[in-house]
């Protein structure tokens, strides 16, 4: 562990020790950092705190549990994500229509789309629509319903059946959890449809997803391993090639 980053968490976890939590600002300017320093120390280092909500607590404190929070993710396993979206730029060709999932992972993936002339873009995530509306040779269909701020996404009822009448030529699927028995999952139920209708309707699926997701089960299952064509992961991920064997889906590291 980098000296400095340990010190910097033996300081927090020394405040929070008698219980309660700790604001972002706060444990920023307690250890005279910015808030992305304490942000990546606490995601690139092993460490007894979380951070929740914007606040920071000890991982034993009553009542945590894990929850989604899309501006903490965004900062997660950054340099990851960029290599996960530049080996899934290879599958793309001009002409597609490809299904985007929300979240984090696959937002780097958006900027590399400009140097095409024809794509067409479905999704049902703001965040990915609003990258995508900046894009001049881009045709957005934005899939809407009720919005989700957590993961700045939509869903509805009809949601499946809008995405089964598309033709979709690659589904780029992002997931909080792979395990080999317990299956591909997310932490929310409305976002299951949606990936769902188009792993079912896209010529090609792919899973996007670092090895930080590997044995990890969320709330909301989805899909099995052997549902996806590709699994695209970085090279920490390619240490799970075996983990991942059992499926049928190729491992790309």
């Amino acid at each position: 562990m980098n000296g400095r980053s340990a010190q910097r968490l033996a300081k927090l976890q020394e405040a929070l020790a008698s219980g309660g939590t700790l604001h972002l600002r706060d444990a920023a300017e307690l250890c005279n950092v910015s808030e992305m320093t304490i942000r990546r120390d606490l995601t690139t280092q092993k460490s007894a705190i979380s951070l929740l909500g914007g606040r920071l607590v000890m991982a034993n404190y009553p009542g945590v549990t894990p929850i989604y929070d899309l501006n903490e993710q965004q900062a997660s396993h950054y340099q990851a994500k960029h290599r996960l979206c530049r080996r899934a730029l290879g599958y793309i060709q001009e002409g597609d229509t490809l299904f985007i999932d929300c979240g984090s992972t696959l937002m780097p993936l958006l900027s590399q789309l400009s140097h095409f002339h024809e794509l067409t873009v479905v999704t049902y995530a703001l965040n990915v629509a609003n990258a995508v509306a900046a894009l001049p040779n881009v045709r957005l269909v934005l899939l809407g319903g009720l919005f989700y701020p957590a993961s700045q996404s939509f869903g509805s009822d009809n949601i499946a059946a809008a995405i089964e009448r598309l033709g979709i030529n690659k589904a780029l699927i992002s997931a909080a959890g792979v395990d080999l028995e317990r299956g591909v999952s997310c932490f929310h139920f409305h976002e299951v449809a949606p990936k769902q209708a188009a792993i079912a309707t896209a010529m090609q699926r792919l899973l996007v997803v670092d090895a930080s997701k590997f044995g990890v089960v969320r709330p909301a299952y989805f899909a099995a391993l052997d549902d996806f064509d590709v699994v695209v992961t970085d090279e920490e991920g390619a240490h799970s090639s075996q983990y991942l064997g059992c499926g049928n889906a190729p491992l790309l590291s």
